[in-house]
């Protein structure tokens, strides 16, 4: 039960860290709404919640760095930039990945409904 516990403290610590963080709860909760409205399939379930998974995974990682670098040094270094922009980078990447599956499993979903039929 204790690692709950650990696991509860960490994500208040990354809500009172990174408002980015609550921006992917945010679209991860959308995208679940959709997937319920526009009843997608198993498959489809499978893609999105993998990427909603992913994308908030990456950030609380990204973010577990930052308060690594920011304790080990408070000076400016170049090394700490580095860390620090990679990490961030890494959560634009499977964001970017996430918004690309969204689009796929979403459009057809939305066309469908302006256009007619299925």
């Amino acid at each position: 039960m204790r690692r709950f516990k650990y696991a509860y403290d960490g994500f208040t610590a990354i809500l009172k860290k990174d408002q980015n963080f609550l921006l992917h709860i945010l679209a991860g909760i959308i995208a679940i709404i959709m997937g319920f409205i526009f009843h997608i399939n198993r498959s489809e379930w499978m893609f999105i919640l993998f990427s909603i998974a992913l994308v908030l995974s990456l950030e609380a990682i990204n973010t577990s760095i930052e308060f690594v670098v920011d304790l080990v040094t408070t000076d400016y270094h170049e090394y700490a930039k580095h860390a620090k922009d990679i990490a961030a980078f890494s959560v634009v990447i499977v964001s970017v990945l996430a918004l690309c599956i969204g689009l796929i499993v979403f459009v057809p979903h939305i066309l469908s409904l302006f256009l007619g039929g299925k």
